[in-house]
């Protein structure tokens, strides 16, 4: 999109979605070069299916690394961010290829990396590109690789992820602007993270799983895009317990294997759809979900007076019989209520009756929205 596109949360959640989608929810929507045109008034009506997750399916591609075995995966969703890591991953020596009957089904082959440096483009224009740090020293003993890039929506350190490797007995050092991490065999240890950092947890995850002993990891994010980061690494014949908890334990072992794996459905997509069902006044029929991972926005929409049910283990079902009641939000890391549908929850909130108070606690840029919604009429003060 040009840069010009305003920071609208709906406008941009729309923007990537297929036209089969969009034809499902109703929308009007024409796309012509840079822009996106929307005509509103329309309640979204339909069912959709949301694809896997994206923040599950780049760590656990991330996580091939590990295996000189062919590992299956499927329900990777068609994003650019995919295509980046794809990228890194062949840049390595990694064979990697679409199914060309179905675009999230991926064919992952790591037997032969012929280089321990992580390619400076992908790594510096996506953050998660530096999941590849855990596995590639695991794998390898070294790795080289640079700083990621900026982040819009606040800092991301990388400081807790370089604390845990070197725990584990990585030699750390700055070459030329790359971080440069060697060990000739990582060994077990007892980490405290002083922050749940997502990215921190999988790296160190991953590098665990051949290291020598056992790694314990305190304080680790609970999130289930790390949960299902462990149970692929399991499915390779990792020994991984305790995701989903504050304390993961990781037993080392020599060698993976391959498997084929699913990722998980992405609670992001889904949250944004069920609040676009409840600002427009419709009625939508979300199909693969996980009705678990979306506790935090089934309760506080419900508060707002919408209706949301389950009707079967996999399907979410979000009407708005009636204009919206004020509730407040505060962003935490999971099981709280996330950070990535606090834009989406803001414009949805902009129309509800009375004053709603959000409290951002995760970035501290998550709020450049503001600006676009008040733009269009939202009557919003930070």
């Amino acid at each position: 999109m040009g840069g010009n596109t305003p920071h609208c949360p709906f406008l941009l959640a729309m923007a990537g979605r297929s036209r089969e989608k969009k034809q499902a929810a109703g929308a009007a929507i024409v796309r012509r070069a840079a822009k996106i045109i929307i005509e509103g008034g329309v309640p979204l009506q339909g069912t959709i299916r949301i694809k896997g997750a994206k923040n599950a399916a780049l760590p656990i591609l991330a996580a091939t690394l590990l295996t000189d075995k062919e590992v299956a995966l499927k329900e990777v969703p068609p994003l650019e961010d995919i295509k980046t890591m794809s990228l890194l991953l062949r840049q390595l020596g990694v064979e990697i290829h679409c199914d060309e009957q179905n675009n999230e089904r991926y064919f992952v082959y790591a037997h032969r990396l012929h280089s321990f440096t992580a390619p400076p483009g992908p790594v510096r224009c996506m953050r998660a590109s530096f999941l590849v740090a855990g596995p590639l020293l695991a794998r390898l003993g070294r790795v080289r690789i640079s700083r990621p890039g900026g982040c819009a929506i606040g800092t991301r350190p990388i400081d807790l992820h370089l604390k845990g490797l070197t725990a584990m007995g990585a030699d750390f050092s700055l070459e030329d602007g790359f971080i440069m991490l060697e060990a000739r065999r990582l060994r077990g240890e007892q980490i405290y993270l002083d922050y749940p950092s997502v990215g921190a947890t999988e790296n160190i995850m991953m590098a665990a799983c051949l290291a020598e002993g056992t790694t314990v990891i305190e304080n680790a994010a609970a999130e289930p895009e790390v949960v299902d980061l462990a149970n692929f690494l399991n499915s390779l014949g990792a020994r991984v317990f305790g995701a989903g908890t504050s304390v993961i334990r990781v037993e080392g072992v020599n060698a993976l294997a391959g498997s084929s794996y699913t990722v998980i459905p992405d609670r992001i997509e889904a949250g944004t759809f069920m609040l676009a069902a409840a600002i427009t006044g419709g009625s939508v029929l979300l199909q693969n979900v996980l009705p678990q991972h979306l506790k935090p926005l089934m309760a506080k929409l419900k508060e707002t007076g919408m209706r949301v049910e389950t009707p079967e283990g996999d399907k979410v079902l979000v009407e708005a019989p009636q204009r919206p009641q004020a509730v407040d939000i505060q962003t935490l890391p999971y099981p709280g209520f996330p950070t990535d549908l606090q834009p989406q929850a803001m414009a949805f909130l902009s129309t509800a009756q009375g004053a709603s108070v959000i409290t951002e606690t995760v970035f501290e840029k998550r709020f450049r929205h503001v600006e676009e919604l008040c733009r269009m009429g939202a009557d919003i003060y930070v």
